[in-house]
């Protein structure tokens, strides 16, 4: 099966009532993990990859690892998306390694690391969606900062997130700007912030609705009903791969996540994408721990590497099932990007998604100049 964009499976989850996971990936074993866990489950899947990850990897390794995912899992629906774009010229090189979704993280500015202004949210975000909806790639944006409504703080990590002292208009969407938002822009997904955040150390406590937002979502989700939202930071840091981390030797301080029944209720409320990173990598460790200190003597990488990736897949499939997208694999509609394109500058996904020639280019960012289809 030929990689799909995101609008087409966000809107077959919208119409089954399911959420997809978005996983990150770094290298084989993840991918391998990813692939088996949706074969066995028959769900799609969105393998997105960050800015680091495509630095640690290099894209070529990285597009070839997905597209050999591809060719040996023929009969899964599979989304390539670029996570967290700082910047235009980030998400046009995605689109020319075959990234069929890109995120627009006009949040903040673009060191990625100074909250930006709103009107300048809007301005990046369009035009990325008018370059990128040209050749068929979904866009998601986001409209506020990713952080912890305990502190009062963004999030940093792999080199993106917000620095310092935020204030509460920062840290929760608006219900009313989203709207203006998702017109203005013509995105495929709006990425929401409500108290969640990326890495381990989400929560000091179980969360309840004054660090985790929910109603900010449902909120959102009734005056925008048809508009796909997103949940980052949503990896529910199980309790057992914290213990079995630190069991053997590892050093990871008590913490909460977010509770898969919070993402199922904001499944209920239009989230589609869900994205999941810290999960898996707790899995991945706690196994490599476990093998070492079990075996010491071996130093075969493959010997810890083996059952690490039959870790990352359990928790893979455990939120495949828990998220709702198991066995829908089969039925996900198979969009190529040459036909998204004809699609959206057709108005299928609404005139605002329409690819333009009026949006500003930003620091000499974003022209598309020698672009290939």
């Amino acid at each position: 099966m030929p990689f799909i964009p995101l609008r087409p499976l966000l809107d077959h989850a919208a119409a089954n009532g399911y959420g997809v996971c978005a996983l990150n990936v770094n290298n084989m074993e993840q991918i391998q993990s990813i692939m088996e866990a949706a074969r066995a489950t028959k769900s799609p899947v969105i393998v997105q990859a960050s800015r680091g990850a495509r630095k640690y990897t290099n894209d070529i390794f990285l597009r070839n690892l997905m597209q050999a995912a591809a060719e040996l899992y023929p009969e899964i629906p599979f989304v390539m998306h670029q996570d967290h774009g700082n910047a235009p010229d980030t998400c046009i090189s995605a689109i020319r390694m075959g990234f069929t979704s890109v995120m627009m993280d006009g949040s903040l500015e673009e060191d990625a690391k100074t909250p930006a202004g709103y009107e300048y949210n809007v301005a990046v975000t369009r035009e990325v969606v008018n370059i990128a909806h040209r050749f068929g790639v979904s866009v998601e944006g986001e409209l506020g900062c990713l952080g912890s409504l305990e502190h009062g703080t963004g999030e940093k990590e792999d080199g993106h997130g917000a620095e310092g002292k935020l204030t509460m208009d920062q840290l929760l969407t608006d219900p009313d700007q989203a709207v203006d938002f998702v017109k203005r822009t013509g995105i495929d997904a709006l990425a929401v912030a409500m108290g969640t955040s990326h890495g381990a150390y989400k929560f000091s406590k179980k969360p309840t609705g004054d660090v985790l937002a929910m109603g900010t979502i449902e909120a959102i989700h009734k005056k925008i009903p048809n508009c796909h939202l997103v949940m980052h930071g949503s990896s529910s840091v199980p309790k057992n791969l914290i213990d079995e981390i630190n069991k053997y030797g590892g050093k990871i301080k008590e913490t909460y996540g977010v509770p898969v029944e919070e993402i199922q209720r904001g499944i209920r409320a239009g989230v589609r994408k869900i994205n999941v990173d810290t999960d898996n990598r707790l899995a991945i460790t706690a196994s490599i721990r476990k093998s070492m200190t079990e075996k010491p003597e071996e130093f075969d990488p493959r010997y810890y590497l083996t059952p690490s990736r039959l870790a990352m897949q359990k928790i893979c499939e455990e939120r495949m099932r828990q998220f709702g997208q198991a066995g829908h694999a089969p039925s996900v509609p198979v969009v190529t990007l040459d036909q998204m394109a004809k699609d959206y500058a057709a108005g299928k996904y609404g005139e605002n998604a329409k690819p333009t020639n009026d949006a500003a280019q930003h620091k000499g960012k974003g022209t598309g100049k020698a672009m290939a289809h």
